[in-house]
């Protein structure tokens, strides 16, 4: 396996936390901007602790290269854009190798411009945007890449399921008009569906931040639809996935990673969360004994069992650490080079390659819940 070759390949013993003793040998530096702080601090937060496991494996298996151990650099960038900016310029002039993060599209966008202008690579965990990896012409940015699939990816999955394993002939979409990531997942729902022979019977429109779903769903009661796809994050979806499931409909739900939180479940209660599909990057129920090694390693280190974010900004670090390894160098360019011509990682959330648009090529998760459990885990590739 890649990682464990990786691995094994790492010759000097080396430490990792910060506070540890000092060594004679250079370290290489891995920059980390996260938002450990603000509105998406849970996501940075487990990334960073994804990054941390990552860097003790490494360092407890050798180093980098001919002994080298690897040092975390890491910045509260706050969950704001401005204070981004000025992370990525912090780590741009410390000599980091590459940068991983942040977690969101916004704050990743404020620091693109000035890691490229330093050459640095940045690795993305879980900003999904669909054109993040691009410049305003549309031309691929030389430095930038993720390990998790962008929105248009998600919505494509979707539908693929719905068409092909739920064998849905017909779908209900319910959109926030006001979101980019909603309006983008159900564009590319819709045009992925209907391409595979299904239609879309009815759009309804709601707003982030409502909790009242009644006038829209009661105006699909007695229609003849297959699924209803809500392309929405879990605040709204566990609400309406509650209020349908009174109402008597009973279809097929399917939605996007915003899914991905006990707090869905909490929200429709255990006894609605019957049939429900999302997409997302990772399962804690694969039985890949890279996923169960990795889930093992995780909760020895922090007592508690890792997850999605956790598992991306793992995969995110061992990417750029691979990549130094088959360049054989930390010389920045080399690096870039070497994680851009990725042809089979092995990362706890799929083994995958890097296309010609820096993302990766890996099959999408869809969980699947019944009674409010994990019930299956099935994987969708979209050609």
């Amino acid at each position: 396996m890649m990682r464990k070759a990786m691995l094994a390949t790492m010759t000097a013993v080396s430490v990792f936390a910060a506070t540890s003793p000092v060594y004679a040998q250079e370290t290489i530096k891995i920059g980390a901007n996260y938002e450990l702080s603000g509105d998406a601090a849970s996501y940075g937060t487990q990334m960073l602790e994804g990054l941390e496991l990552a860097v003790k494996e490494v360092n407890e298996n050798g180093g980098l290269l001919d002994g080298q151990e690897v040092e975390i650099v890491s910045y509260d960038n706050k969950s704001q854009v401005t204070e981004s900016a000025s992370v990525a310029q912090r780590l741009a002039s410390e000599d980091v190798v590459g940068v991983v993060g942040p977690a969101l599209t916004g704050t990743t966008e404020a620091g693109i411009p000035i890691l490229t202008e330093a050459g640095i690579p940045n690795v993305l965990p879980a900003a999904t945007g669909d054109d993040l990896t691009f410049d305003a012409s549309g031309n691929v940015l030389e430095y930038i890449f993720r390990v998790c699939f962008s929105n248009a990816y998600q919505g494509l999955a979707g539908a693929a399921f719905a068409a092909d394993n739920l064998e849905a002939k017909s779908a209900v979409i319910l959109v926030d008009q006001a979101s980019d990531y909603s309006r983008g997942l159900a564009d590319n729902f819709t045009a992925e569906f209907e391409k595979r022979g299904g239609s879309i019977v009815s759009e309804q429109a709601f707003t982030a931040g409502d909790t009242d779903f009644s006038a829209i769903l009661s105006s699909l009661v007695g229609q003849e639809f297959d699924v209803i796809y809500i392309p929405s994050y879990y605040t709204e979806a566990g609400l309406i996935i509650k209020q349908a499931r009174e109402l008597g409909l009973d279809q097929a739900i399917v939605g996007p990673d915003g899914f991905s939180s006990e707090v869905l479940v909490e929200l429709a209660g255990t006894e609605n969360a019957n049939n429900v599909y999302y997409t997302d990057h990772f399962s804690t129920e694969s039985e890949e004994a890279v996923v169960q090694d990795y889930l093992a390693a995780f909760e020895a280190e922090f007592g508690k069992e890792g997850g999605t974010w956790t598992a991306l900004g793992y995969d995110a670090a061992m990417l750029i650490f691979d990549a130094i390894e088959r360049a054989g160098s930390t010389d920045k360019q080399a690096v870039t080079a070497a994680i851009a011509a990725t042809t089979d990682f092995e990362g706890v959330t799929g083994t995958f390659a890097i296309d010609e648009n820096h993302n990766p090529v890996k099959p999408a998760v869809i969980i699947e819940l019944q009674a409010g459990e994990v019930a299956n885990v099935h994987n969708v590739t979209v050609e």
